[in-house]
């Protein structure tokens, strides 16, 4: 059979000129992870009430999207699980309450919002992470809003009630074998049935501390303490999670990474020479009992995005230190820095106030070479808001598009690069036809086009004009490219991008 699967690249990457206000030295990487979280709890970013009707939540996911994909980011992390609930169908937790308004309410008309989110960023070319808190089971102790399927009723020996008075929530215990099992269990069911990136935790692993309350997990510490400190039980149950979801993940779907975005300070140098030059408050290692420098030792994650949301001269903890720092200390592990765009022209420190924050962060980023990108929270920061400073991103910083470079345990070759059929053109476009990819495993085919008699060069940004999601069910691509005067005597240059992220060698058309 010959099926085919066309294309219409309408709208290609429209590129701004040069902003004469922005640094004079702009970096324009080929390489480079841009993300955004996009963050659902308490209807923080989408859906923006829980009381939208289906095709209001759909218009307005399509907008994040759509905003982002102009200011060339490549991909998203979605947050599908903030607690014990979901944004997907599934045995393992009830429907959330911040899709339907009440929990354990399926969506009406029905759809799967998870299967949706992800084929709408595929289609743009985003990377969709699936964002899930493992260990927070509810946002508040009103009992009586969960559904009868919360893990609460089903499991009330997993769960330990902890907080500042009168904000308690209630969160499953760490140290409870079967609790690990189930959270591994979530993980599985959604690498399995669902065509993800990429699985994402971010900082909430045992509660951050609240001041004269204790977290009571001292049942499960005498029953599986084994001997240990309690400190160090405490982080041995985070590492134990953390390994059994990523040889989950591994055994299941290989190229489908693992990426974790621990809070900013690993611990103060005032409490190990080998800690960072600040003074915070609460620390990953201290306090919230999570260590991702083993984890990098391990080589249980792929990547760490470490939340360095301040600024870059704060006193205490700064951007700029603590970059420098995490640059310093990382191992077999790609490396993005979380940035704070929810503070813009928002926070007690006047800092941000300052419209050129966060482009200078992103040009200070790129000065560290084993530092390949930047996760920004949340969403709705650059949608409809902070137009001056997501201008700046657009005009200079993320001018051109980029791709994210594969993480360092899947790089590798890819056999297949596009394999020409047929070229035809007429005054209407330049259409290419490729054999499918038999021997890799690919999602998307790259669009270069060097202009006139220009020189075609895949290592230039500004020659991409599209990434293009490859169909599962066909025997050929095909790709329009609309013909103008612009790009009558172009060169033009196509790649295959697999699911682990690495670029085939170009096929090139003159």
């Amino acid at each position: 059979m010959n099926k085919y699967k066309s294309f219409i690249l309408i709208s290609l990457f429209l590129i701004p000129y040069w902003n004469g206000n922005a640094q004079e030295k702009i970096i324009y990487p080929k390489n480079e992870f841009r993300a955004v979280w996009i963050a659902t709890v308490a209807n923080i970013d989408w859906p923006k009430t829980n009381l939208d009707a289906v095709e209001k939540q759909k218009t307005d996911y399509l907008e994040i999207l759509d905003t982002y994909k102009k200011l060339n980011y490549n991909a998203v992390i979605v947050q599908i699980r903030s607690s014990g609930e979901a944004l997907y169908p599934t045995d393992l937790a009830p429907w959330s309450r911040y899709l339907t308004g009440k929990e354990g309410k399926a969506p009406s008309p029905y759809y799967d919002p998870l299967e949706w989110m992800i084929t709408e960023a595929h289609a743009r070319g985003f990377e969709f992470h699936a964002w899930l808190n493992p260990y927070r089971a509810t946002m508040d102790t009103k009992k009586e809003t969960l559904s009868p399927n919360h893990d609460f009723n089903k499991h009330r020996n997993w769960m330990i009630k902890y907080g500042e008075s009168g904000k308690e929530k209630y969160y499953y215990d760490p140290g409870l074998p079967e609790v690990q099992s189930h959270l591994t269990k979530v993980v599985e069911e959604v690498v399995q049935k669902y065509d993800i990136d990429a699985i994402h935790f971010d900082d909430y692993f045992y509660p951050y501390k609240v001041p004269g309350e204790t977290f009571n997990d001292r049942a499960s510490f005498q029953k599986y303490g084994s001997g240990l400190k309690l400190d160090d039980w405490r982080r041995a149950n985070v590492d134990s999670l953390v390994k059994r979801v990523s040889h989950t993940i591994k055994d299941c779907k290989p190229w489908v990474q693992f990426g974790i975005s621990p809070f900013g300070v690993w611990r103060n140098k005032s409490m190990d020479p080998k800690g960072s030059d600040t003074e915070s408050g609460q620390t990953n290692y201290d306090d919230l009992y999570a260590d991702p420098m083993n984890w990098m030792e391990q080589q249980w994650i792929d990547y760490l995005v470490p939340q360095l949301y301040w600024s870059m001269g704060h006193p205490k903890a700064s951007y700029s230190k603590l970059l420098k720092w995490w640059s310093e200390n990382s191992k077999n592990t790609a490396i993005y820095i979380g940035n704070g765009t929810y503070k813009i022209n928002n926070d007690s420190d006047k800092r941000w106030d300052n419209p050129l924050e966060i482009p200078n962060q992103i040009d200070l980023t790129r000065t560290y070479k084993n530092v390949q990108g930047n996760v920004f929270f949340s969403a709705k920061w650059f949608v409809n808001k902070n137009q001056n400073v997501a201008q700046m991103l657009r005009d200079n910083q993320y001018r051109f598009p980029a791709l994210p470079y594969p993480v360092p345990q899947l790089k590798h070759i890819v056999i297949d690069s596009p394999a020409l059929n047929t070229f035809e053109k007429n005054t209407e476009n330049s259409t290419f036809t490729f054999k499918y990819p038999l021997n890799s495993k690919v999602r998307y085919i790259m669009v270069y086009r060097a202009k006139r008699a220009g020189k075609i060069d895949t290592n230039d940004p500004s020659q991409i004009i599209d990434k293009i999601t490859l169909p599962t069910d066909e025997d050929f691509v095909l790709v329009h490219i609309p013909t103008n005067k612009e790009n009558e005597h172009s060169s033009f240059a196509f790649t295959y991008v697999d699911f682990y992220g690495n670029e085939s060698s170009p096929t090139i058309v003159n």
